[in-house]
């Protein structure tokens, strides 16, 4: 006598169908790359207060802080030289040559975050009626039109620095024709071998830049 075939009961055979494919997929969800984790992303802004309005004041004219004396201000966002355009945190590890931190970025480029530092250390001077952050549709007697020449953390000397090189060109909106021109170029020493301590510096030298940028046009007024 044969032995009896067992066959399988169709309900189970129907559920092992179904359940087969959620298996494979999560074997092989196990197998898979995990994405990669989000950049810690970054500002410039450090501080509510960028300027010593006192200082700039004290050696500013004191008829160009009067309301009815000092002329509009109108600040252009700062254009940026190749390499320092985009949100990328660089440093050099050898001279010449830019790198860019794997998983550490600005929020923005650093050029669109000193537009309305500027703005504000440039306002909180005390030299200006007002200060307007280009395009706007009001017009001011002078023109500020800067360039970002660079924002890196420097290696190649221990302790790392990050310096900070912006050129200003003061125009007069009337005649387009430049008043006064200047380099601010700061180099502050980083509290760690990080891009957080890099961070830190950089606040440091945006404000210094700041300080001294807001000094300079507040001189330009007295002249």
């Amino acid at each position: 006598m044969k032995p009896t075939a067992v066959l399988p009961h169709p309900f189970s055979a129907w559920r092992l169908a179904l359940l087969l494919p959620i298996f494979c997929l999560s074997a092989c969800g196990s197998l898979l790359p995990k994405p990669p984790a989000a950049p810690t992303r970054h500002t410039l802004d450090a501080s509510a207060s960028v300027v010593d309005a006192s200082a700039i004041q004290a050696r500013a004219t004191p008829s160009a802080t009067t309301a009815t004396a000092a002329p509009v201000l109108v600040v252009a966002v700062p254009r940026a030289a190749p390499g320092h355009d985009s949100t990328r945190m660089v440093y050099l590890q050898q001279p010449q040559q830019l790198r860019a931190f794997a998983h550490n970025e600005w929020v923005d480029t650093p050029a669109q975050m000193l537009a309305p530092l500027m703005v504000r250390a440039l306002q909180d001077s005390g030299a200006f009626r007002v200060v307007l952050l280009a395009p706007s549709g009001a017009m001011g007697g002078l023109r500020l039109e800067t360039e970002l020449i660079r924002l890196q953390q420097d290696f190649t000397s221990q302790p790392s620095r990050v310096r900070l090189t912006l050129r200003a060109v003061l125009l007069d909106t009337a005649t387009r024709q430049a008043v006064a021109w200047r380099e601010f170029d700061e180099t502050v020493v980083a509290n760690s071998e990080s891009p957080d301590g890099g961070v830190q510096a950089a606040h440091q030298a945006t404000q210094r830049v700041l300080q001294a940028l807001a000094l300079f046009c507040a001189q330009q007024v007295k002249r």
